[in-house]
């Protein structure tokens, strides 16, 4: 997993309270596993003006002009800036797989939906909580602003505004370390590589039964 430490970019104001899972990536696109190619169909019922299937050529389609991820003003933006409980629905983890490889790996809101909040850390992505006040005058400063930028600095946890006003965050300790190392649940196991190799070993002579190869 790509480590984060610090990111700054131009800010996607998605003004919209309650977004689901759903419209994150609809469920018609939720046939792979392969972490990749979903981030053409992001918001996909917002973005196209047609309905959207996978495996479609996505050139072709029918570009929604009113969506903001389509407004040239937001081409290229890596931080998403959301209402209150962004994230809810389902729990399926293909949202911000949806997400990151779009290229956001920040998604500001007032709250998340739990699980999407949780998935956001095991695919090295930083969802921040900002008070509704900051998140409300952080849009206005977007939508009136083209190329609007904010940094989020993980190390220090503050959001950093371009006139330099910094809002802290909070954020769990041991997802933090996570994060800034680099490190998702298969990471994690795998630094404990050597002491599971000699439990097997140990298991295959207490119990040779249990690792004996069964024949038809």
């Amino acid at each position: 997993m790509q480590a984060y430490r610090i990111q700054t970019g131009i800010v996607c104001p998605l003004d919209r309270s309650n977004v689901d899972t759903d419209q994150i990536i609809a469920k018609q696109f939720l046939k792979s596993i392969k972490r990749t190619g979903f981030g053409v169909n992001l918001f996909d019922d917002w973005r196209y003006l047609d309905d959207g299937y996978p495996g479609q050529d996505n050139s072709k389609r029918i570009i929604n002009p009113d969506f903001v991820l389509n407004k040239p003003r937001y081409r290229g933006a890596n931080i998403l800036l959301a209402r209150k409980n962004f994230g809810c629905g389902s729990s399926r983890e293909h949202a911000p797989w949806a997400l990151s490889e779009y290229g956001f790996r920040t998604v500001i809101a007032p709250s998340f939906a739990d699980i999407f909040y949780n998935n956001c850390f095991k695919n090295g992505m930083l969802p921040i909580v900002l008070d509704e006040a900051i998140v409300d005058e952080l849009m206005k400063a977007t939508l009136a602003t083209e190329g609007y930028e904010l940094t989020a600095d993980l190390e220090r946890q503050v959001v950093i505004t371009p006139t330099g006003k910094e809002y802290p965050f909070e954020v769990d300790a041991f997802r933090k370390q996570c994060l800034l190392n680099g490190l998702d649940d298969i990471d994690l196991t795998l630094q404990h590589a050597e002491a599971i190799k000699m439990y097997e070993q140990k298991m295959q002579q207490q119990t040779p039964w249990i690792f004996n190869e069964v024949h038809a």
